[in-house]
């Protein structure tokens, strides 16, 4: 089966040409029928707010939360991780509807505005020994979300140590005392969230983990991943650029 992905809004786009490009068929899901033609979905980055209220309007919210309850995989980019979450602060007035599932909170705006977007290099050591290449991921962050507490099952894959210019008030408040240090990328069965977009850079080792993270879920069925193009799921392969990214 192909691999969804949320197209309410946001970088959906980015992502199934990320997936295009390592030869794995994208399909866009905007109604809650069009989930049982996928075997896992991504939930892109976009705005959080907005998309809530787009899957509200098409009624997509119980669909998405019993595909988590299946045990589907699911990948949650910005946005994305903020919907997986099972608490979210920073919120706008009167919240909004999450998907939950990840044993974590997470800040809506830790990261401040979109005027504070930044670049960062992670260390990402539990993906580099998984899908090889450097042990840093450059992460794109746009108005990004930050994860300041997980659960005892929840897997830690990258953190970011926050120099103060790029904290907010309320955000400060909330990790006084902290060794200002805070998570933006986590697994969690079959649940993946990162508060960055690894769909705007050229590595592509996230979605390959992403990709064998589902095959492994689906217990390494042929049909569970639709290739095409003959597309192989290695790092060292060379993608095709066929959307403006960060080199």
């Amino acid at each position: 089966m192909a691999v969804g992905v949320l197209a309410l809004q946001g970088s959906f786009n980015e992502h199934i040409a990320a997936l295009r490009r390592l030869g794995v068929k994208g399909v866009e899901i905007r109604k809650p029928e069009q989930l049982q033609g996928v075997s896992s979905l991504i939930i892109p980055g976009g705005e959080s707010t907005t998309m809530a209220k787009l899957a509200e309007f098409h009624n997509l919210f119980p669909a998405l939360r019993e595909f988590v309850k299946m045990g589907k995989p699911v990948w949650g980019t910005c946005a994305g991780l903020i919907f997986l979450a099972d608490k979210v602060t920073g919120q706008k007035a009167g919240g909004q509807d999450l998907i939950g599932g990840l044993d974590c909170t997470v800040h809506r705006n830790f990261f401040g505005s979109q005027i504070q977007s930044f670049e960062a290099d992670l260390s990402v050591p539990v993906l580099a020994s998984k899908e090889g290449g450097p042990d840093t991921f450059h992460g794109v962050f746009i108005r990004a979300p930050a994860v300041l507490e997980v659960g005892p099952e929840v897997e830690v894959l990258a953190d970011y140590p926050v120099p103060s210019d790029k904290l907010m008030d309320q955000a400060q408040e909330e990790n006084k005392g902290s060794e200002k240090k805070v998570i933006v990328a986590v697994r969690q069965g079959n649940l993946l969230g990162t508060a960055f977009h690894p769909e705007l850079t050229v590595d592509s080792r996230w979605h390959t983990y992403f990709l064998k993270m589902a095959s492994e879920i689906e217990g390494g069925a042929s049909n569970s991943i639709v290739a095409v193009e003959g597309g192989d799921l290695t790092f060292d392969q060379q993608p095709k650029n066929d959307l403006p990214i960060f080199q």
